[in-house]
């Protein structure tokens, strides 16, 4: 069983503040696993550090009401290939990112609101026949 994870939740820094989502609990889990990191913000041609993103109906808005729903689609696209080139059936993603969010996202006010819903990356990969989960699923 081959896993793809999103690289911020094993410490690498490439969150939109230039900082990471290290998770103790998914570094727990991989440790007997294979698996390979990405980070589809990065992989859709997006800087680090970058604006906050959020969801807003089928757009994805930069806090400065910048349209980046054409770097989100791709990234997801490119991490898609990813996942085919090595033959990944799971992914660990991190909860809430407009990318990576498996059950919550932020609600595109930029006020903090969590609601139900699919990060782009996500959503793809589960169309896709990959079993996701967060990093709320390992701990």
């Amino acid at each position: 069983m081959m896993y793809i994870v999103s690289s911020c939740l094993v410490g690498i820094n490439c969150k939109y503040n230039g900082e990471n989502n290290y998770n103790e609990d998914v570094i727990d889990f991989l440790k007997d696993k294979e698996f390979i990191i990405a980070c589809p913000e990065q992989l859709g041609g997006l800087c680090t550090p970058r604006p906050k993103s959020e969801i807003s109906g089928d757009l994805v808005i930069s806090e400065f009401d910048q349209d980046v729903t054409k770097q989100f689609k791709k990234g997801a696209s490119e991490t898609l290939k990813i996942v085919e080139m090595f033959n990944c059936t799971h992914a660990i993603l991190k909860e809430r990112s407009p990318s990576c969010g498996v059950c919550e996202i932020y609600d595109g006010t930029f006020s903090g609101v969590e609601i139900k819903g699919m990060g782009r990356t996500a959503e793809l990969l589960k169309n896709n026949g990959i079993v996701i989960m967060s990093e709320k699923d390992l701990g």
